[in-house]
C-alpha cells in the first residue's frame, strides 16, 4: 500500500513560511533564499531565532522580478 503524496505547498496556506517552505514555493536553494534576505529583496520577521518570510513578502519578491524582466525587455 503506498501512501498518497502530500498536496503542494500554495502560497495562500500560510502567512508566515520557514525558509525550507519558501524553497519549495520558488524552487530555489536554501542559500539563494538567505543571500535574498540579507540583500533586503525578500522580506522577513523574527520569530524567536527563526526568520520567517511573509506572504507578502514573496508576492512582493515575485513582483520584483517581474518588474525587472519588463525593464530588461523595454
Amino acid at each position: 500500500m503506498t501512501t498518497p503524496a502530500p498536496d503542494p505547498l500554495r502560497l495562500s496556506d500560510l502567512q508566515l513560511y520557514t525558509v525550507k517552505d519558501v524553497e519549495r514555493l520558488l524552487n530555489l536553494s536554501r542559500s539563494e533564499i538567505y543571500l535574498l534576505l540579507r540583500a533586503g529583496r525578500l522580506a522577513s520577521v523574527a520569530e524567536g531565532r527563526a526568520r520567517r518570510i511573509t506572504a507578502q513578502g514573496i508576492r512582493d519578491y515575485i513582483a520584483l522580478l517581474t518588474s525587472e524582466a519588463q525593464e530588461k525587455a523595454a
